[in-house]
């Protein structure tokens, strides 16, 4: 919300003297923030205010050129001030008189008679532009005739500035103009909360400075309404609401014989343009000038137009209707709408009819202020994208009560300006219904704020707000102003009496943390993993938890896999992926698609986060109250009607592992790192894991495995499957891993390592088995039987060939023996060896290769 400072000023009695940067620190001391103050470049040289005397249309031109005599008063003339000047304009044009000057302009907007802006020669306007006599189009252009932009005072540059026409009171050619179209007033752009439509206004914001600065206010809309005759009172034009919940009330004030189309005078123009509103005709500008100051929307429509009584009602399902911006559209059923006998000829609260749009014949006008029900008027405006200045005010509730005062006021305006009359009567439909009293005890703002409040603070900044305060023993009884229907709890008010207060004088204590135990075992351990993957490369990322059905197609996800049991969001952000992840793969899989698509050619990534599995035989959710606690009962079926949301970890290695450099080629990330990746998170855990063949989609049926605490699966990893790389443009051969990492079982206190001081003894030793047994078994068997004197086993070999069987293989581990307590023999580790291999012997029938 735009307000010049002079505008809050006729309402708000502030001190004299005060300076734009002291206004806007109040707007911030009682809880407004401050988007921009627009402080107007200054004129340098003679602005003043002058009367077109004559006016000559050069037509011998393409486009409308005027010279035109307008008289700046003694002095200011050409004659008096530059004797130069009057000599160089002698046979160009005709004889100007002594006080006046002759002025080239491209401007229509204005008559003979009228009063406007002119700049003198020398006069240097915003942006370093200075003004001076020149020749132009055959005659001596002595000044200029300037538009509101041309002086800094708005954006508007369709015509010049039009002051009025003939005598106005106060006004005398050639005064100082600046006062008038002001370029010494300030505008302040005032953040408006949702909770606070009464602020949408000069009105409001005029009262909270008042309060602010503790000065007297004048409330715009709080004068006597117009006498209207018992027999006319609803004569204005006839009304029917019938629908009272969408419309509480609605009042009608006609004008007849007015020129709607007539020039609004410059000061609505200028205010208007202040507020970022572009001045259109008369009718257009009075209905938002007064939308500005009082904070109700009006809507003007063409009584001539007009056919049968105006009626407010719900739409039918396929009713159409064609608005002011030319749009025709169609009704899906229960908007509000406005309606006479010929059908719809608005939306309620957001925008007429072009059926009895106001017309440059029009001369007779009806006048609507009413009151809406926020959540239709808010319902409509976005179902049929159409945002305005009056449903911005609509949807955060209208004060009621000043239906009438907004109404009137508007009329008597296009009266007094386009030449017409206010109709007898005034139509008033519907009423005002005063809002519930809130009960609040005295100390519960101290109790909420955490400073003391005085009962008399409290009470005076409850009235000074316009509430209705009543003093029972230890509590308040407040009963808030019709245009404040926020106030309805005493969290409320208490938020009004610390604002109004100054959320300065809260003192800053900070809160005692409660003593703990720091993080849980479960988050040390995700925070474990996630350390140890960066440790070892990887970037980690996060993606957003919603997939689509194309997402899965992508990686061969069947129709049948339970995979495809998801969550349907009720309300998705993306039409193309309304479900919550059954996986992180497709979300970190699109990760690396688009940077690839971005020029980065190696990934190695990871991504720790829930998915979302539906639970068999969930119930169905409830609906939960919202006045009190919800039961534990009724919690209890929130919390089973919920998916499963297990935490996982998942990587991608997509081209270089290891990159090329001067040390030597690089090494792309294959299925094996993968599953190494899973060791390492698996040994972050505190468990060993075991890797046993398998077949899972997305990954290549020849290199995949499934990841195994003891005989329970975690997860899988190995390389995608070719078809899904294809389809997604990946790297050859990139690699994945899927852990669930809830499903590792939380591992005892690890025991403190021991380091030995004596010297270990390496042996290797060369088993041939069949191709049939893994080396990751044989691995196992040799750990086994060698005992605790077996500190580690290593495969670094693999061989196939002519000295080994048919259907064999021969693997080479490497053996590392040492004991804690002393230095082994050759004949202890030997021994260590040839049990380790027994045991190899006897479960796979390994041979020591000769």
């Amino acid at each position: 919300m735009r307000a010049p400072l002079s505008w809050l000023r006729e309402y708000a009695a502030l001190p004299e003297g005060l300076t734009p940067e002291q206004i806007s620190d109040m707007f911030v001391s009682i809880g407004f923030e401050i988007e921009d103050v627009y402080l107007p470049e200054p004129t340098i040289g003679p602005l003043v205010v002058g009367r077109v005397s004559a006016i000559e249309e050069l037509t011998e031109f393409k486009k409308p050129i005027r010279f035109c005599v307008v008289e700046v008063g003694p002095g200011n003339g050409a004659a008096d001030t530059a004797d130069e000047a009057a000599d160089g304009a002698a046979g160009a044009g005709p004889a100007i008189p002594a006080d006046s000057r002759g002025i080239i302009c491209g401007a229509t907007n204005f008559v003979v008679g009228d009063l406007v802006v002119v700049a003198l020669p020398g006069t240097e306007l915003p942006g370093g532009f200075t003004i001076g006599s020149r020749m132009t189009y055959g005659r001596l252009s002595d000044g200029m005739i300037c538009a509101s932009d041309e002086v800094g005072v708005g954006t508007d540059h369709d015509g010049i500035i039009v002051l009025g026409h003939g005598e106005l009171p106060g006004i005398s050619v050639g005064d100082d103009a600046r006062s008038l179209i002001g370029t010494d007033d300030p505008v302040f752009d005032v953040s408006v909360e949702t909770d606070r439509g009464y602020a949408l206004s000069i009105r409001g914001l005029a009262r909270e400075l008042a309060i602010g600065f503790g000065v007297d206010y004048t409330d715009p809309a709080g004068g006597e309404l117009r006498a209207v005759d018992a027999e006319s009172v609803d004569t204005a034009y006839p009304v029917r609401i019938d629908d009272p919940s969408g419309c509480s009330r609605f009042v009608a004030v006609g004008v007849t014989g007015a020129d709607l189309w007539a020039p609004s005078p410059a000061l609505i123009r200028r205010r208007l343009d202040a507020a970022g509103i572009r001045a259109i005709s008369l009718a257009v500008d009075v209905t938002n000038y007064v939308m500005l100051e009082l904070g109700q929307p009006l809507h003007a429509y063409d009584r001539a137009k007009l056919s049968g009584p105006i009626v407010v009602r719900r739409a039918e399902a396929g009713e159409t209707l064609r608005t002011l911006d030319g749009v025709d559209r169609t009704l899906i059923g229960g908007e509000l709408l406005i309606t006479d006998d010929s059908g719809p000829i608005g939306l309620a609260g957001v925008m007429g009819g072009e059926t009895t749009e106001i017309s440059t014949a029009s001369r007779d006008v009806v006048l609507e202020a009413a009151a809406f029900n926020p959540p239709d008027i808010s319902r409509v405006a976005r179902r049929q994208h159409l945002p305005s200045e009056a449903s911005k005010r609509f949807e955060r509730a209208v004060d009621p009560a000043i239906a009438a005062a907004a109404a009137e006021r508007a009329a008597a305006l296009i009266a007094e300006y386009g030449g017409g009359s206010v109709s007898a009567g005034r139509t008033d439909v519907g009423g005002v219904t005063p809002l519930p009293t809130v009960r609040m005890p005295l100390s519960e703002p101290e109790r909420l704020a955490g400073r003391p409040y005085d009962a008399e603070v409290v009470v005076r900044r409850l009235e000074q707000v316009g509430a209705t305060v009543r003093v029972e023993a230890d509590e308040v009884l407040v009963t808030p102003p019709s245009w404040r229907p926020d106030l309805q709890r005493p969290a409320d008010l208490v938020e009004e009496v610390a604002r109004l207060e100054s959320y300065d004088t809260i003192p800053s204590v900070l809160p005692v943390p409660p003593s703990g135990s720091g993080f849980t075992r479960r988050q040390q351990r995700l925070r474990s993993v996630a350390e140890d993957l960066a440790a070892a490369g990887l970037t980690e990322t996060l993606s957003f938890p919603f997939v689509g059905a194309a997402d899965l197609d992508a990686l061969g996800i069947g129709a049948d896999d339970v995979r495809r049991r998801l969550v349907r969001l009720a309300n998705p952000l993306d039409a193309g992926r309304p479900f919550l992840r059954p996986s992180l793969l497709p979300g970190l899989l699109g990760v690396v698609v688009r940077n690839l698509s971005r020029g980065v050619r190696d990934l190695s990534l990871f991504e720790i986060g829930q998915v979302f599995l539906p639970r068999f035989g969930a119930p169905s959710l409830v609906d939960l109250p919202v006045d009190h606690r919800p039961t534990d009962a009724q919690l209890a079926v929130i919390d089973a009607a919920l998916p499963d949301q297990p935490r996982r970890v998942a990587v991608v290695l997509a081209g270089d592992l290891e990159r090329a450099g001067w040390w030597g080629a690089g090494r792309p990330g294959d299925w094996a790192d993968a599953i190494e990746f899973g060791r390492r998170i698996a040994a972050v855990c505190g468990h060993p894991l075991r890797v046993v063949p398998v077949a899972f989609d997305p990954f290549h049926p020849g290199r995949c495995g499934e990841l195994r605490i003891g005989d329970w699966p975690v997860g899988h990893a190995g390389e995608l499957h070719p078809a899904v790389i294809e389809r997604l443009g990946l790297p050859e051969r990139t690699s994945a891993l899927e852990l669930n990492l809830d499903a590792i079982p939380e591992a005892a206190e690890p025991p403190a390592p021991t380091v030995s001081s004596f010297p270990p003894v390496h042996l290797d030793v060369a088993l041939t088995v069949p191709d049939r047994v893994r080396a990751a078994d044989l691995a196992e068997a040799l750990a086994a039987g060698g005992g605790e004197l077996l500190e580690s086993v290593r495969l670094f070999d693999l061989y196939t060939g002519n000295q080994v069987a048919a259907g064999h293989r021969s693997l080479a581990f490497a053996l590392t023996v040492r004991a804690a307590d002393r230095t082994l023999t050759g004949s202890e580790a030997t021994e260590v060896r040839d049990a380790a291999v027994a045991a190899a012997a006897e479960r796979y029938g390994a041979q020591v290769r000769g």
